[in-house]
């Protein structure tokens, strides 16, 4: 997302939350954020999208626009100071919790199932051995005949 959205989401002027990054800079590794260059800002306005990703007024002054993958987002919310900012963080928290909770829920199942198809092949496994013990039994008492069924064509 572009920073002048995400401002506009977390209720702060876009120069505030440029400000808030800049004094954090640690907070915001390459995967979490990075700075448009000029040519690729002009070409966002040029692409005739621009009253959908780059508004028509926006003053690109000195700072080019920030862009935020997901995990940047997050990152903002944990210190912009505003009401709306507090409020996303909590629902990350609480989206985080539950996917938490929906994982530990898959592993379970995923362990039960490997229990059941570990009792399931022992059963299997013990089906095959009286099946192999029955054919071995009828093995030793079958007798080949000692004559060789047919016709016999005389010469």
């Amino acid at each position: 997302m572009l920073d002048f959205h995400l401002a506009e989401m977390y209720q702060v002027e876009t120069r505030v939350l440029k400000q808030a990054v800049r004094r954090n800079t640690e907070r915001f590794p390459d995967d979490f954020m990075f700075e448009l260059t000029k040519a690729e800002a002009t070409d966002l306005i040029s692409i005739g999208v621009s009253q959908y990703v780059i508004p028509p007024d926006y003053n690109f002054g000195v700072s080019m626009p920030f862009v935020f993958t997901e995990q940047g987002v997050s990152m903002l919310s944990t210190f912009l100071k505003s009401k709306t900012a507090i409020q996303m963080k909590i629902l990350i928290m609480r989206a985080f919790v539950r996917l938490r909770e929906l994982t530990t829920g898959y592993s379970e199942l995923k362990r039960q199932l490997e229990e059941y198809q570990v009792n399931t092949t022992m059963q299997i496994a013990e089906i095959l051995d009286i099946i192999n013990e029955m054919a071995a039994k009828q093995n030793a008492l079958y007798k080949p005949p000692t004559t060789v069924a047919g016709f016999k064509i005389k010469k």
